[in-house]
């Protein structure tokens, strides 16, 4: 196959869907005769019989019709990356890998990509935490979406302050109030996420800046499964997840003010398409903000 070029595949797919050289050939843009050699050329480097004409028409042999979805494949990735190409050169993102944490992916970024046009990159959303999710940034991902503050070397959007919440059931004594303070929060028993979640760090050390002690708690290492032990009667639920399972959400107040969790959006300045996501995280920002009254940051 040495020497075969894309020309050659291009003419033989050609041949092979309109059944005639002549037909093709008008397709193609090249005259019956040229058309043939190249066929002729092809199977000979192929070392193998295309087509065969039993008839007026053209029909594929049993190795052209082996070979034909090859072509075919081998075209469409020429294609693909020649689509690339271009958007590369204009620095221009076909698809982008978004990476966040569970929480993250979930709340935020999967109703942020329902959004998406068709004139948006194609989107692939992995789960990651912070950690991982920024190292991602040097290998696969284009953009992260953390809970950390980003290494410096990294550019970088702030998003939101999202709060944290606690969160009870409809019949609980707090189910009609909109926050509660954490030396209320400290005599209930409660339900906490393992400590290497941000929200988990958040309230350790709002707790410890209070002088108080954390009350009787479980952990678990799941959000969703946290609020199901909350709804099952197991305690308070301290997650920064949207609600499930019909629980009610109360800011939680420590020095006069909400607890809220940040959000930034990271990617690499040397990224060649870093302005177009520059602009999806600044749209990522405001869609944040409005979706969830959030504060901007």
């Amino acid at each position: 196959m040495v020497g075969m070029d894309l020309r050659h595949l291009r003419y033989f797919v050609a041949v092979a869907d309109h059944g005639s050289l002549a037909a093709a050939a008008d397709v193609v843009a090249i005259t019956q005769p040229a058309l043939s050699r190249q066929i002729h050329l092809l199977e000979r480097r192929l070392g193998v019989v295309l087509f065969a004409k039993p008839s007026r028409r053209l029909e594929l042999t049993p190795a052209g019709r082996e070979f034909l979805p090859v072509a075919r494949d081998l075209l469409a990735r020429a294609d693909g990356a020649e689509a690339v190409g271009r958007s590369l050169a204009k620095g221009r993102l076909a698809k982008v890998t978004i990476v966040a944490p569970t929480t993250t992916l979930t709340d935020v970024i999967a109703p942020f990509v329902a959004t998406f046009g068709p004139d948006d990159p194609e989107p692939t959303v992995v789960e990651a935490d912070s950690t991982e999710a920024l190292e991602t940034l040097a290998r696969s991902a284009d953009l992260a979406v953390v809970t950390r503050t980003p290494p410096r070397h990294l550019s970088s959007r702030a998003i939101a302050r999202l709060p944290l919440w606690a969160y009870v059931r409809g019949d609980d004594q707090w189910a009609g109030r909109a926050d509660v303070s954490l030396a209320e929060l400290a005599e209930r028993s409660m339900v906490l996420l393992d400590p290497g979640f941000r929200a988990r760090q958040l309230l350790d050390e709002a707790f410890e800046a209070a002088n108080l002690p954390l009350a009787d708690h479980s952990e678990c290492g799941n959000p969703q499964v946290a609020q199901a032990l909350s709804a099952a009667r197991r305690g308070v639920a301290v997650v920064s997840d949207d609600p499930r399972f019909d629980l009610h959400g109360l800011r939680i107040i420590a020095r006069g003010r909400p607890l809220t969790l940040r959000l930034t959006a990271a990617w690499r300045p040397d990224h060649h398409a870093s302005a177009t996501l520059a602009d999806l995280a600044g749209r990522l920002s405001d869609f944040t903000t409005r979706r969830y009254a959030a504060v901007p940051d």
